[in-house]
């Protein structure tokens, strides 16, 4: 759906980095290698978007960093409809509220780090879940989304070291 509206595949990229999740920043370099386009490209999209203000950049030494204005007011929209190109909302609707007793949802692996895939990471915090059900809502969610979703079902107890270890982003609280 996005690809239909922002015919920019870089941007498109770009939008999902910053806009995913708030607190990610990155340089120019790091983003070519990233995405497997030339600086250029790249360079280009970024002052695009640097120029209407929706990123920021502040310089550190001979180098660019590149970050999401937060306080620009079409950011939470952004936002949003990104949640949406992924199928975070879906996730949200489907599974969490259908689960009932759950704690936390957050989004690990390259989703949380603003990097697009086809597998969805989730680490779902709860005392008590029915992971029968919880697999078949899964299963007909991923037909919906057109993503893989991985689920690990922790504890509240067993959670912290999990969160310490990896890059994550907190998408539902009870």
């Amino acid at each position: 759906m996005l690809e239909s509206l922002i015919t920019s595949k870089t941007r498109i990229k770009l939008l999902l980095k910053f806009f995913l999740n708030a607190n990610t920043q990155s340089y120019l370099r790091s983003l070519e290698q990233e995405f497997g386009e030339s600086t250029n490209a790249i360079r280009v999209e970024l002052n695009r978007l640097e120029d209407v203000g929706l990123l920021k950049s502040e310089s550190e030494g001979n180098r660019k960093l590149f970050g999401a204005n937060i306080k620009h007011p079409l950011f939470n929209d952004i936002h949003n409809i990104i949640r949406k190109h992924i199928g975070i909302d879906k996730i949200i609707e489907e599974v969490v509220e259908k689960l009932g007793d759950l704690n936390k949802v957050y989004l690990v692996g390259d989703f949380a780090r603003g990097i697009d895939g086809k597998i969805i990471d989730l680490y779902i915090i709860a005392s008590k879940i029915d992971r029968e059900y919880l697999a078949r809502l899964i299963q007909k969610l991923e037909i919906k989304i057109s993503r893989k979703i991985r689920v690990m079902v922790l504890k509240p107890k067993e959670s912290k070291e999990y969160l310490e270890k990896e890059e994550v982003m907190l998408i539902w609280e009870n």
